[in-house]
């Protein structure tokens, strides 16, 4: 694999917490004071915007007004890829999912006329509580029921009758990987000007091998830790966020993905658990994970898992290889974006060494 040493930062600070609203950034808030003072229930006050360090593919703002605190997600403005970024689809899916099990956030308003201010946006609630960017972030103590919290709650999701919640038309049902594989390599192809050879191995292997089983669930498609936020004193998930890859899909490839640092190396700032001592540092093994994951799912075999862990890997891959068109367009400006696209060969290449097992 291409060796890769991403920058040390610190995520946990580098991206925790709220800052002045950055350059090309900006929102025009008279327009945003007008449109909450008809469109939120019970707003009052004058707006103070602020914006989340995070959330970087859809640009993320926390409002006061009147001693409440809300959260704007909005569309990047400049050339975007066909159905990215997609906040339509992220508050139906929250919106309906409120009446479920599954922890989300309140959904106050949504808005697609560009002219308010600039791009379609949600306002949602602002829940507080703990979000932990790394997993080394997360305190020894509490490691295996903050995983264990992560597992049962995903598991609550993917047991969801979506039809029963009026999301019966958030996706095709069935042939999710023939599907899934089309638009990841278009996004991949999109997005670069070269061809990376372990991509397209790892796709046309991808294609030659789909598996038969067909379930549908609503899938999150980024569900990690970082996505979720925690009670502020238990280890207990509150909320799910950034649902903007969200569809009816297959819920082992979903979880899947969400099994990717059982993949990824391990390291002071890392998201991966691979190499690490799992009973010294308090993790669960993933054979542990998944047993835990497939009895509340009623789940019986981990037939193609090897398969499902290619393809988030292809999957990851192409998400970064859009990212790293983004910033090559300058749509993606951050260090976070930056780094984030940095990873897109690695992880094909990774993707496509799984292959091979």
């Amino acid at each position: 694999m291409k060796k890769f040493d991403p920058p040390k930062i610190n995520r946990q600070k580098e991206f925790t917490g709220t800052r002045s609203v950055r350059k090309g950034f900006e929102l025009d808030t008279d327009a945003l004071q007008a449109y909450m003072e008809k469109n939120v229930e019970g707003f009052s006050g004058t707006i103070d915007v602020r914006q989340f360090k995070g959330g970087q593919s859809n640009p993320t703002y926390q409002i006061s007004a009147g001693g409440k605190k809300y959260v704007l997600r909005r569309k990047p403005m400049g050339k975007l890829l066909k159905s990215a970024h997609a906040v339509d689809r992220e508050y139906k899916v929250i919106t309906a999912l409120a009446r479920t099990d599954v922890p989300v956030a309140r959904t106050y308003a949504l808005c697609q006329d560009d002219a308010v201010i600039g791009s379609w946006f949600y306002i949602m609630e602002n829940v507080e509580g703990r979000i932990y960017w790394t997993i080394p972030d997360t305190p020894i103590n509490e490691r295996k029921d903050i995983f264990y919290a992560m597992n049962d709650t995903f598991a609550r999701l993917h047991n969801v009758d979506y039809k029963a919640i009026g999301l019966e038309d958030f996706g095709k049902a069935g042939n999710f990987f023939n599907r899934q594989i089309s638009i990841w390599t278009q996004q991949y192809r999109k997005s670069v000007d070269k061809k990376y050879p372990a991509m397209e191995k790892l796709i046309e292997w991808l294609e030659d091998n789909i598996p038969e089983n067909d379930d549908v669930s609503i899938v999150h498609g980024d569900y990690r830790l970082d996505n979720l936020v925690f009670h502020p004193t238990e280890p207990r998930v509150i909320a799910i966020l950034d649902w903007e890859l969200s569809t009816l899909g297959h819920p082992l490839a979903d979880f899947a993905y969400h099994c990717l640092p059982w993949y990824w190396p391990g390291g002071a700032d890392s998201r991966g658990l691979k190499g690490l001592d799992h009973v010294a540092l308090n993790f669960p093994t993933e054979k542990e994970y998944i047993t835990r994951y497939f009895k509340q799912t009623g789940h019986t075999t981990v037939e193609n898992w090897n398969y499902y862990i290619a393809f988030s890997l292809f999957r990851s891959a192409g998400i970064a290889f859009g990212i790293m068109g983004r910033v090559k367009d300058g749509t993606a400006v951050s260090e976070q974006a930056k780094m984030s696209g940095a990873f897109a060969e690695p992880l094909a290449e990774l993707g496509y060494e799984q292959t091979q097992k």
